[in-house]
């Protein structure tokens, strides 16, 4: 009889394409995980993979056999999901996070997760939404919270939340007239999220015109870097002022207004649609449920299908 252990074991492979990647997911050894598929193999009668050096690519029946064993694992998981809610979701998700996320919102996710599912763990790495979504399509980590959606085959998005974006100052400096230029701007040194990422690339467009002077443009991965230096009066952040409603509160920092505006932060939960998903999927429902309630953060714009 054919087990749901070995049809994982099958599908982790076939989706990785790798008995070594499968074994690292698995957390198996990689002779456990080639035992497990020649067993399924024996039962079946027939081979589900051409095996050359270190892949392995599904023979035309195993192609067959992963439609059916991706329907299998996903109602199983639903199942579960379904009928014993907190005791289905156990071991660790690994979640990456957008830090624009761990500055808003996440403790109150995570303490809501705790709440939910008590026998499940994170790994929680944080990282740009472009570097995210790289990790997410190499399957190296299972969920990410970051700007999107991710447009990639098999993967699923869920709109979060959305922020608005705005030029964030030391109360100490003074400015020449109420609403600032971006020639009075460009006289400091803009500092804003790191290079390639989505609002780098428009704040650098917005200071592209051939009538303002050059503009030095600080690039951060760190948000607590970006925020500092502002505190410190040595330039103008461009960032999410939901992420210093403290310092907004406290008049150490102050919007500054300006009449360009930066594009909105859209931000989704992005996963792959395979036989893990259910995990993935109802941890992603409790962020959104969590995201909505956020200070701050509107409501996402939803995903074009």
């Amino acid at each position: 009889m054919v087990e749901f252990k070995a049809l994982h074991t099958f599908a982790c492979v076939a989706d990785l394409g790798s008995f070594r990647g499968a074994a690292r997911r698995l957390h198996m050894t990689q002779p456990a995980v080639s035992q497990r598929i020649g067993q399924l193999e024996t039962e079946l009668g027939t081979r589900l993979f051409e095996r050359k050096k270190r892949a392995a690519t599904l023979t035309a029946t195993g192609r067959e056999l992963l439609a059916y064993a991706e329907k299998l694992l996903r109602l199983r998981g639903e199942m579960l999901h379904a009928l014993s809610e907190k005791a289905a979701l156990r071991g660790v998700l690994r979640l990456g996070v957008s830090e624009t996320i761990v500055h808003t919102w996440l403790p109150r996710f995570i303490e809501r997760l705790d709440s939910s599912y008590p026998h499940l763990g994170l790994e929680i790495e944080v990282d740009t939404s472009p570097n995210l979504g790289d990790r997410l399509l190499a399957r190296q980590i299972d969920l990410a919270f970051m700007l999107g959606p991710l447009a990639a085959p098999a993967i699923r998005n869920l709109p979060l939340c959305r922020y608005g974006v705005g030029f964030v100052a030391s109360a100490a400096l003074k400015w020449p007239r109420r609403t600032v230029t971006l020639a009075d701007l460009a006289a400091w040194p803009i500092i804003t999220f790191s290079k390639n990422t989505q609002p780098y690339i428009e704040v650098r467009e917005v200071f592209n015109r051939p009538d303002l002077p050059p503009v030095r443009l600080h690039a951060s991965a760190s948000l607590s870097t970006v925020v500092r230096l502002a505190l410190d009066g040595l330039g103008v952040a461009v960032i999410p002022p939901a992420i210093v409603r403290a310092e907004l509160a406290a008049k150490t920092l102050r919007v500054v207004q300006v009449a360009e505006k930066i594009p909105d932060l859209n931000f989704v939960a992005s996963w792959p649609a395979n036989v893990d998903s259910p995990a993935a999927e109802a941890v992603a429902a409790i962020a959104a449920e969590v995201a909505r309630r956020a200070p701050g953060g509107g409501r996402a714009t939803r995903p074009k299908r």
